[in-house]
């Protein structure tokens, strides 16, 4: 067996076994739906609240599943997390989703946050593409109309965070405490992009297709800084910069979903021109942020100049696609040395090989947390499945186009 082949028998066994980790430590037998939490053993937290953006990735990861394996246990699964997010968190009365539901599926927090907005695209769109149910297609469509009803600045372009229940505008518009109070964020453009190219794959309108290119300018534009090569964070509403964090996850995710939109909409010159600028932010990324053994720091604070060295999951494993994308464009042998490099750091420290699942946060010592949640509110199975998935696929392509080398071993 050569280099290749064993690469991709890790790439699949690994993306099984976080499968079978969410199939069986998961579930909520008891109130319908999945678990709110799940500890660092892999046992349930009892009484802990639902997020929307879990659910709606948990719906997406086994949409996507199955769309993979064409299994039907992932179909399965995918039915279970579909109902449970239309029948608890769908608003009836003003439409949208909820961000957050209790244990028992009763609403605790109305808002329309936009990016929770954004996952249920992701989810749904993903879930139509795996089951054909047409309800999941109008949903998304829904969705995607409220966000351009509700949230698109017609001034100054890009969307607002949050908005309330009835769609209203608010004070406190912050995804997560740790963020700025901003009105817009690259964060949730971000989530925005994803999802409205998941949604042309399969609802390819002229009007999606204007405003996913409306939003790779926003990017190019304003959200990217074009002598650092870093994303800014937050913004007041005429993208006046409010933040001083580079983060370098962000960055490296940015980059190929950036690439994945231009590509979707088929235009030739903004694709020339997206992919010279995303290159640029993968290599950046790679100066600034690579670590002695290989992997990503979290963050760096620029005005302080504090480098935030832990080492999160979902940046290691976006780090996979975007390393890969970046070879895909140019065929830079180092491409593929350092997606070879991210992976045996991945499979030596974050994966947890006895409890299953990933360690959320390994320290700089390389030791990992091994009290932090497997699944929670943003502890979920669509960062490390998508990179696994993408990985596979995205490697099969170059094999089957002569461009694999002998790095990958």
């Amino acid at each position: 067996m050569n280099g290749k082949d064993e690469l991709l028998n890790d790439l699949h066994k690994e993306l099984e076994d976080i499968l079978h980790f969410w199939r069986f430590h998961t579930i909520d037998h008891e109130h319908g739906g999945f678990a709110g939490e799940v500890d660092a053993e892999g046992k349930m937290v009892p009484g802990a609240d639902k997020g929307v953006v879990l659910n709606a990735r948990i719906l997406w990861t086994f949409s996507a599943a199955y769309n993979f394996f064409k299994d039907e246990q992932y179909l399965k699964l995918a039915h279970r997390a579909f109902d449970y997010l239309v029948n608890h968190f769908w608003d009836n009365q003003y439409d949208g989703l909820f961000w957050a539901v209790d244990f028992k599926g009763d609403v605790i927090n109305p808002r329309k946050q936009i990016y929770g907005q954004g996952f249920g695209i992701y989810a749904f769109s993903e879930y139509f593409k795996a089951s054909g149910k047409r309800e999941s297609l109008e949903l998304s469509v829904k969705l995607f109309d409220l966000i351009e009803t509700h949230s698109f600045d017609p001034v100054n372009g890009g969307y607002l965070e949050a908005l309330s229940r009835e769609w209203k505008q608010m004070e406190d518009v912050r995804l997560s405490p740790r963020d700025a109070n901003s009105p817009k964020s690259m964060n949730t453009h971000l989530h925005i992009l994803e999802p409205y190219s998941n949604l042309f794959r399969i609802w390819p309108t002229d009007e999606l297709r204007n405003k996913i290119k409306g939003l790779v300018r926003v990017f190019l534009d304003n959200i990217l800084n074009q002598e650092s090569w870093h994303f800014h964070l937050f913004f007041d509403m005429d993208w006046t910069v409010q933040s001083d964090i580079v983060s370098f996850g962000h960055d490296i995710e940015g980059a190929w979903l950036i690439n994945e939109a231009v590509r979707l909409i088929g235009d030739d010159h903004l694709e020339k021109e997206t992919r010279r600028k995303t290159l640029q932010m993968v290599n950046v990324v790679i100066k600034d942020g690579w670590a002695p053994d290989n992997s990503l720091y979290y963050e760096k604070d620029i005005k302080k100049e504090v480098l935030h060295k832990d080492r999160h999951w979902w940046v290691q494993a976006e780090a996979l696609v975007g390393l890969m994308d970046a070879y895909e464009h140019t065929g830079e042998p180092v491409y593929c040395e350092m997606f070879g490099k991210i992976w045996n750091y991945i499979k030596n420290h974050v994966i947890d090989h006895e409890k299953g699942e990933w360690f959320g946060i390994v320290y700089d010592n390389g030791q990992p947390d091994r009290n932090g949640l497997k699944a929670g509110f943003w502890k979920c199975p669509y960062h490390n499945t998508r990179a696994l998935i993408e990985s596979i696929q995205r490697l099969q392509y170059v094999a089957a186009q002569n461009h694999v080398t002998s790095k990958l071993s």
